[in-house]
């Protein structure tokens, strides 16, 4: 397959290694120069992928033409930038690519999936999307991974799941394309929350109640918005939210130490770099209302986020809510 990634974050690089030890033909292409520099200089990308070292077979480019003549398109780049690097692409994607999405999370002020960004740009296009517990930098060093492939179009996401497979990154396919992306863009959200507690000092209790109720309101809203309840308990899931609440490796999960320590959150998000949860705290928010669906926690992290809640108060919160049932 001739294959072509938006993105040299850490992701985009991962999934290069990968399709590239699998014998597809791989260009990455970046808006970033210093960044492909990097890697062409050193083998490396540093700041994203220590330690992984790229194959000579990748081919690296700033120029966006690259998505000439291309069977897939791979979208990794963060969530803010999809709809204008899509645009930017798009008198160079033919209809007969099919394009897939790995960006988690929700347009600001649309509060549209990624798919349906996507989609928008490329009506005429095929959408997967590419989701699940994993994280780059384990990929990269050939630690055995598990995601999903989920469209509304199974021969798509059957051909994706073929063409990225190996003994390395396992794909599933699933039909349910609202959950595994209502899964994949909130658990940054609860991410952000263990992160506050782990800041806070708070232990293994805390957590397990946080990432478990949290998945409660994941799958609330995600059912609302029309996904399916049993998505929440795979991999685009429970799988995903577990391996970003407990990992260093999860930049939303350190953020939220700082601020959970008494960093500002602005200054939080700019130490640590890319946090989709930031943004995406306040999307699921209005996403919550617009559904008229139940979501705590998501509110408690807004007042922290944007209002200056303490989270010591948040918590308190929480805790003193109405008794009821699971």
């Amino acid at each position: 397959m001739k294959i072509a990634i938006l993105g040299s974050g850490g992701w985009g690089l991962a999934l290069a290694c990968t399709l590239s030890r699998l014998g597809h033909e791989v260009t990455v292409w970046s808006a970033f120069k210093d960044e492909l520099d990097s890697i062409r200089r050193t083998g490396e990308l540093r700041a994203k992928l220590p330690g992984v070292q790229i194959p000579r077979t990748v081919k690296l480019t700033e120029d966006i033409c690259c998505c000439e003549n291309k069977d897939i398109i791979v979208v990794g780049i963060p969530t803010k930038f999809v709809r204008d690097v899509c645009n930017q692409a798009r008198e160079h994607i033919s209809p007969s690519s099919i394009i897939v999405s790995c960006s988690k999370g929700l347009e600001e002020g649309s509060l549209k999936r990624m798919s349906e960004v996507i989609g928008e740009v490329f009506p005429e296009n095929t959408v997967v999307v590419l989701t699940g517990p994993s994280h780059a930098e384990e990929l990269g060093r050939g630690i055995p991974t598990a995601v999903v492939v989920a469209s509304s179009d199974r021969d798509a996401a059957m051909l994706i799941q073929r063409t990225f497979s190996d003994n390395v990154l396992r794909l599933y396919v699933n039909s349910d394309v609202i959950g595994c992306e209502i899964g994949g863009a909130i658990k940054n959200v609860i991410a952000l929350c263990c992160g506050v507690l782990e800041g806070l000092g708070l232990g293994d209790n805390s957590r397990a109640a946080l990432i478990t109720r949290g998945l409660s309101e994941i799958t609330r809203l995600g059912v609302a918005m029309g996904g399916t309840a049993d998505t929440f308990c795979g991999l685009a899931g429970i799988g995903d939210l577990i391996v970003t609440c407990t990992s260093m490796h999860s930049r939303n999960f350190r953020a939220g130490i700082l601020i959970g320590q008494g960093t500002d959150p602005e200054e939080a998000v700019r130490i640590v770099g890319t946090v989709e949860g930031y943004g995406c705290a306040a999307a699921t928010l209005e996403l919550s209302r617009r559904y008229g669906v139940d979501m705590p926690i998501t509110r408690e992290i807004n007042g922290i986020l944007f209002l200056g809640r303490s989270p010591k108060d948040a918590i308190s919160a929480l805790m003193g809510r109405p008794y009821r049932s699971e």
